[in-house]
């Protein structure tokens, strides 16, 4: 049997994975399901033993060997988890395009607005693959996050002016408030990420008739970014779970977000040594701080 923290590891895995997930041990007794999992394999629980014809037959379960990893570190768990969920948001809109496409063969069918549709769906599994992959070269070191210092309200008024279209057309209203020389460690290409990143959140989902205002401040406390809205707000339960990757809340989950700006926005923080908050109230807007320390 695997020990407790093993077990408790390969258990988080497994329930925060929307794909189908099933660990199991060095005698292919079940450790940890998936809610997909459970749905696919019905009657299979915790410490059965899983047939191999069971798993040929499902071609789309992922399954870990806990024993034949014996090394597998908490991080790599992590990753598997990852993956599964990559695999998943991938298949999605792949879907959709499949189904568009066989729909515009039918006869009197809208082809033209179909393939329009088509197309928004290939956009969106590009910008999905750009984050995956930008959030991988994050985390293999390929990418300095903290180097040297960037004035920060150039960047910020820059973005603020290339999203102007489109929160107008969100019927958002984009304003620049604070201190002119508050300088952020980070190098300028992640300071975009993270302020691009944040803006997108709230012109997607704050609703029309709101106003975001992105201030910097230079406080005793430390350097600050500030990005808070007016809009409907965050329900509490959903607040928690705001940086995980493709977490979405209930009023979300209709958008055309690819699920991982928020967490690409954490991970850059904190290896620059920094830290990120959010604070809502349902109705009162959401509130992202970023802080970093004095050097």
């Amino acid at each position: 049997m695997v020990n407790e923290p093993r077990r408790e590891r390969a258990l988080s895995v497994a329930a925060t994975s929307k794909e189908a997930v099933v660990v199991l041990d060095n005698e292919r007794r079940v450790v940890a399901l998936s809610p997909e999992a459970e749905r696919r394999l019905p009657g299979v629980s915790i410490d059965d033993r899983l047939a191999e014809d069971a798993l040929v037959a499902q071609s789309e379960i992922l399954v870990l060997f806990l024993a034949a990893l014996p090394e597998l570190s908490a991080y790599q768990e992590l990753r598997m988890g990852f993956t599964a969920a990559v695999s998943h948001e991938l298949r999605t809109p792949l879907a959709r395009v499949l189904a568009l496409l066989e729909n515009a063969t039918l006869p009197g069918s809208d082809v033209e607005a179909l393939m329009e549709q088509a197309m928004q769906e290939v956009h969106q599994t590009r910008e999905l693959i750009d984050d995956v992959l930008f959030l991988g070269e994050l985390e293999t070191g390929r990418e300095v996050v903290a180097l040297g210092h960037t004035a920060a309200k150039p960047v910020v008024d820059e973005i603020v002016d290339s999203l102007a279209d489109r929160a107008d057309h969100a019927g958002m209203t984009l304003v620049v408030e604070g201190d002119e020389d508050v300088e952020l460690p980070l190098r300028p290409r992640m300071l975009r990420v993270v302020v691009e990143n944040l803006l997108a959140n709230s012109i997607r989902y704050a609703g029309q008739g709101t106003t975001c205002t992105i201030e910097l401040t230079d406080a005793d406390s430390g350097l600050v970014l500030t990005v808070s809205d007016d809009g409907g707000g965050v329900p509490a339960t959903d607040l928690p779970r705001l940086f995980e990757r493709f977490y979405r809340g209930d009023h979300a989950r209709t958008s055309r977000g690819t699920g991982l700006g928020l967490a690409i926005v954490k991970h850059i923080v904190t290896s620059a040594g920094g830290e990120v908050v959010a604070a809502s109230e349902p109705g009162e807007g959401l509130t992202v701080r970023v802080s970093f320390p004095r050097a």
